[in-house]
C-alpha cells in the first residue's frame, strides 16, 4: 500500500476517490486474511464518509491531509454508541460510549475515513499480541509459519501490513506500538505522553499511557500525529545526519538479542555512520535501575489492579494471563506505589542531567523476531519470558516519558527487525524528522 500522502495526492488530483480506497480497504479487511484483525468494522459509515469527502474534493474545498484516508483505530478509544471491549468478552454487555474520545473526535474532524476497531491483547497488557477470545492476527512476513503480530496493538499492526488501513491509532504504554511494528516491519511512534489526550481511551496504565500511530513511514505516522496533536499541518523539516549524535547503549537493551536482531541492527548503524552521523558508543547504568524499580509490577500492575477492581467486570471471563498481571498490583502497598513515583521522578530529573537533550538513543526496538503463536499458545512460561523479552527495551521510553519511534531496518525478504530511536520529553517533532532522515539513509544505503 502507498504511503498517506501519495495517496492524498492522487486524491486530490482526481486519480482516485476516498469511495474507491476505502472500499479496497473493507474487502482487504473482510477476506481470509483480515478477519482477525478487527473486532468491529464500520463499513457504512465508512462509506458515507468516504463519499462526503469526495463531494467536497470536488468542489475545491481544501481539507486535511487525512481527509478521505481510511484508518483503523485500536479497540480502547470510546466511540460514541459502541462499547469499550479493550479486547475482552468480559466487558460485553456494559454501557456504550456515550462520547468520543478525544483522538477520535481530531480524527473525525479531520475528515479520516475510520473503518472500524481493531483486535488487541486484552486491556492492552502484553506485548506478545496473542487474544484468546478474537483470535490472534497473524503477522504478514512469513507465509509459511504463523507467527505472532507484537502487542498490544496486534490487529491495528496488521491492518497496516496488510492494507487494510492506511495507518492505526493505537495505543503505547510500555511499547503497544512499536513492538507490532517492528515485528510486522512497520514504523511506530510514541509521542511525548502530555502530547496527545488521553480522554476517552480504556486506561491501562495512566502514570504510562500514550496515544501512538502505526503507519507505513515516519511521514505517515507525523501526518497523523499532528491531527491527533491538534497541531498545524506542516511537513517535516530537512534533517542531516552529518549533524546527530547517536548513543548507542552497550548495556541492558543489548542483552539476550538474538543473531539476526543483532547483525541487522549493528549494520544500520553503520548506515547511518556512512551518511555522517555521529555514533557513540555508551553505557546506561540507568538501565538497570529502572528494571529493578519494575521489578514487582511497576506502575501497570497497581493502577490496573486499581481500576479492574473497580470496574466490576468478571474476572473469570479475563484472559488468564492478563488476570495473572493485573493481581499483582494486588499486593502492591501504598507506600512501594508512592517510593515508585517518587524514585520515577528523580530518576527522569537525573536522565535529562547526565544526557543532554540535543542527543538521540538508539537500540534495536525488540531483541528478537517474531516467534510463532502455537509454541506461545502452548507454553505460559515461553509466554511470559518472550513478553518480558519484547517489553524491555520500548518500556524504558515509557518510564522516562521520551519520545520514541521504530523503523524498520531489515533488508528486503529478511525477518523484520526495528531500528528505535529515544529522543528527550517534548522533541517529537524533531524526533520525527531525524527519523525521517534515519529512514532514507537506510534505504539509499540498502540500494
Amino acid at each position: 500500500m502507498e504511503a498517506i500522502k501519495a495517496a492524498k495526492s492522487r486524491l486530490v488530483a482526481g486519480l482516485t476517490s476516498s469511495h474507491r480506497l476505502t472500499e479496497h480497504c473493507l474487502a482487504r479487511a473482510t477476506d481470509s486474511t483480515g478477519q482477525l484483525s478487527f473486532t468491529m468494522l464500520f463499513p457504512e459509515q465508512a462509506r458515507l464518509s468516504a463519499d462526503a469527502i469526495d463531494k467536497m474534493l470536488a468542489a475545491g474545498v481544501d481539507l486535511s491531509p487525512l481527509a478521505g484516508i481510511p484508518i483503523s483505530v485500536k479497540d480502547l478509544f470510546d466511540m460514541r454508541g459502541y462499547t469499550t471491549t479493550a479486547g475482552s468478552i468480559a466487558l460485553k454487555g456494559f454501557p456504550v460510549a456515550a462520547t468520543d474520545a478525544a483522538v477520535i473526535t481530531r480524527l473525525k474532524r479531520a475528515g479520516g475515513v475510520i473503518l472500524g476497531k481493531t483486535n488487541m491483547t486484552e486491556f492492552a497488557y502484553s506485548g506478545v499480541g496473542i487474544n484468546p477470545h478474537y483470535g490472534t492476527p497473524v503477522n504478514p512476513y512469513d507465509e509459511q509459519v504463523e507467527r505472532i503480530p507484537g502487542g498490544s496493538s496486534s490487529g491495528g499492526a496488521v491492518s497496516v501490513a496488510r492494507g487494510m488501513a492506511f495507518a492505526a491509532i493505537v495505543s503505547d504504554t510500555g511499547g503497544s506500538a512499536r513492538i507490532p511494528a517492528a515485528l510486522c516491519g512497520l514504523t511506530g511512534f510514541k509521542p511525548t505522553q502530555k502530547r496527545i489526550s488521553l480522554a476517552g481511551t480504556f486506561p491501562l496504565s495512566p502514570s504510562l499511557d500514550s496515544v501512538g500511530t502505526i503507519a507505513r513511514t515516519v511521514e505517515c505516522c507525523a501526518m497523523v500525529d499532528q491531527v491527533l496533536a491538534g497541531d498545524q499541518h506542516r511537513e517535516l523539516g530537512p534533517s542531516q545526519l552529518s549533524r546527530q549524535r547517536f548513543l548507542v547503549p552497550q548495556n541492558y537493551v543489548s542483552d539476550g538479542v538474538d543473531l539476526h536482531v543483532a547483525k541487522t541492527f549493528e549494520q544500520s548503524v553503520k548506515k547511518l555512520s556512512d551518511a555522517g552521523a555521529t555514533i557513540v558508543e555508551t553505557r546506561f547504568p540507568e538501565f538497570e535501575e529502572i528494571a529493578s524499580l519494575n521489578a514487582k509490577g511497576g506502575f501497570a500492575a497497581p493502577e490496573s489492579y486499581a481500576f479492574h477492581k473497580r470496574l466490576g467486570a468478571d474476572f473469570a471471563l479475563y484472559d488468564p494471563l492478563v488476570l495473572e498481571r493485573i493481581m499483582v498490583g494486588q499486593t502492591t502497598t501504598a507506600a512501594e506505589y508512592l517510593d515508585l513515583c517518587e524514585a520515577r521522578i528523580s530518576m527522569k530529573s537525573r536522565f535529562r542531567v547526565a544526557y543532554s537533550s540535543a542527543d538521540w538513543i538508539l537500540c534495536p526496538t525488540v531483541p528478537i523476531i517474531a516467534p510463532p503463536i502455537e509454541q506461545l499458545q502452548s507454553d505460559s512460561q515461553e509466554f511470559r519470558r518472550v513478553n518480558r523479552l519484547l517489553l524491555r527495551n520500548p518500556s524504558l521510553a515509557n518510564f522516562l516519558d521520551l519520545c520514541s519511534l521504530s523503523i524498520p531496518c531489515q533488508r528486503e525478504g529478511d525477518a523484520p527487525v526495528g531500528l528505535m530511536l529515544f529522543g528527550a520529553e517534548g522533541r517529537d517533532q524533531t524526533l520525527l524528522s531525524v527519523g525521517s532522515a534515519i529512514e532514507n539513509a537506510l534505504v539509499a544505503n540498502s540500494l
